[in-house]
């Protein structure tokens, strides 16, 4: 019998001898709470750094979309421009007043052309192209190029007086400025001590404001 339960405990596994009510579980370190504390604060601080750039991507990539959409056919909107020149170049080559003293069949070929002009333009509004011709308006750097100055003292200095060829902007970008002709002002009248301010004197004066006697 001695011998039988010797050779009983010699055959036992150690998984049988780990399960044994003398092992005893290793015990646990307590967690820092300071630790803890200041591990948590960083994760936090990672996700509202991830989520603020995935907002920021998102708001990138619709921005991109959008302008995408309403700039994408810039290229071939200002292709389109040089026929939409050539049109009015066309009708302009008749005169003010063609329809009156043309034969018919030049009527119905200046009648073809305006209404492809107007159609072309039309198009081109639809795709968020639109035509700028700013006679009257003051010059604007951003949307106008001044091409030359026209003396006229009855308007301000600034004023566009002629469109030279007509400018078009795309959403809210210039696709193409408009050349224009600024007016150049006259000068004002001369006050009592114009001797002292030349430069408000015009240069086909002869210098007569230098030469009048001044008063003592």
């Amino acid at each position: 019998m001695t011998d039988t339960t010797a050779r009983a405990g010699e055959g036992a596994t150690p998984e049988q001898e780990d399960a044994s009510p003398s092992a005893a579980p290793a015990a646990e370190v307590p967690a820092d709470p300071v630790a803890l504390a200041k591990e948590t604060a960083e994760l936090k601080d990672r996700l509202l750094r991830a989520l603020a750039e995935m907002e920021n991507l998102r708001r990138r990539t619709e921005r991109e979309v959008a302008d995408a959409r309403a700039y994408g056919i810039s290229a071939f909107a200002r292709d389109l421009l040089a026929v939409a020149d050539n049109m009015r170049r066309a009708l302009d080559a008749f005169g003010a007043e063609p329809h009156e003293t043309a034969d018919a069949g030049t009527k119905a070929l200046l009648e073809g052309i305006e209404l492809t002009e107007r159609e072309l333009l039309k198009v081109l509004e639809k795709h968020g192209v639109r035509k700028l011709e700013p006679e009257g308006a003051k010059f604007d750097p951003h949307q106008h190029q001044a091409m030359y100055e026209v003396p006229d003292e009855s308007l301000p200095a600034g004023t566009i007086v002629q469109v030279v060829q007509p400018g078009y902007t795309i959403g809210e970008r210039v696709l193409r400025p408009a050349l224009v002709a600024v007016s150049k002002g006259g000068p004002k009248s001369p006050a009592p001590d114009a001797g002292r301010q030349p430069a408000t004197v015009s240069a086909n004066d002869n210098s007569a404001a230098d030469e009048s006697p001044r008063g003592t």
